[in-house]
């Protein structure tokens, strides 16, 4: 079985750039720590700083399910309220 590669575009509102960038930092330990956690990094657009992306590597979907219900999540979910413009998560298989 492949890993599972995730593909997480998000879009800050322009106001509130540093904010996303701050929470979505603080993901960053708790995720990696994670059982099942092959890769977890985050990427900021060179030409639109509000563009925000994460690239993860889990050993399972199931592992990546876990991690989507942890509390680290919840708490990014609740800082961020309303300071997103869109958030768009991709489940990804590498092919070659």
């Amino acid at each position: 079985m492949s890993t599972l590669t995730i593909i997480a575009n998000i879009i800050a509102k322009d106001d509130s750039i540093a904010l996303v960038k701050a929470e979505l930092e603080k993901l960053i330990p708790p995720t990696r720590d994670e059982e099942g956690c092959l890769g977890y990094n985050l990427f900021q657009d060179n030409e639109n700083p509000a563009h925000f992306m994460f690239h993860e590597s889990w050993a399972t979907r199931e592992l990546w399910q876990i991690h989507m219900e942890n509390q680290h999540l919840k708490d990014f979910s609740a800082a961020t309220e309303g300071a997103i413009e869109s958030f768009i998560l991709n489940e990804m298989t590498e092919i070659a």
